[in-house]
């Protein structure tokens, strides 16, 4: 069984990390509310029966994976443009201003250019700020592999970027 104490430190600690990373793969703020919560429960549960988790971190970020791709088995289609249509609710955050809306929109669209996987890495090291070695266990892959994918993925960013930049002017 799980300690109490355990288990609401890490919920103070990552519940709102889970819920960020939420947030950024599913666009709506409810929705990753519901599945953050969902994270927090189904790991109660399984630490009740299972007793411990090695990298509670990682294992909760697997759980979020998981409920994700599940929320979107459940959504029929989902398009980035979409998305961008109704755009994006960061929150009732008087002070971000609408530049700080728009680059965060250009970002989510210059990531939404590249493979999931490279995609997950980048959001996983520079919007979580998890470590090479807590990516790679969460994704299954070597810390090698995980860092040459995240330096080529940001290398492919930083090309569309430039891209983008010299189509606008």
């Amino acid at each position: 069984m799980p300690q109490y104490q355990d288990f609401s430190a890490a919920y103070d600690t990552y519940a709102d990390e889970i819920f960020r990373f939420c947030h950024f793969k599913v666009g709506n703020r409810d929705d990753a509310l519901d599945i953050t919560q969902e994270t927090f429960a189904k790991t109660w549960v399984y630490l009740e029966k299972n007793g411990t988790v090695q990298n509670i971190r990682a294992f909760l970020y697997q759980v979020a994976r998981n409920m994700i791709v599940d929320f979107f088995r459940k959504k029929k289609s989902y398009s980035l443009d979409a998305v961008l249509e109704e755009g994006i609710d960061f929150g009732s955050h008087d002070h971000i201003s609408m530049i700080e809306r728009t680059e965060a929109q250009i970002s989510i669209s210059i990531l939404e250019l590249l493979n999931p996987l490279d995609r997950e890495l980048l959001v996983l090291r520079y919007v979580q700020d998890m470590d090479i070695p807590d990516i790679a266990r969460l994704v299954g892959h070597k810390e090698n592999t995980v860092s040459v994918r995240i330096h080529r993925a940001l290398k492919k960013a930083k090309e569309l970027i430039e891209k983008k930049n010299t189509y606008e002017t």
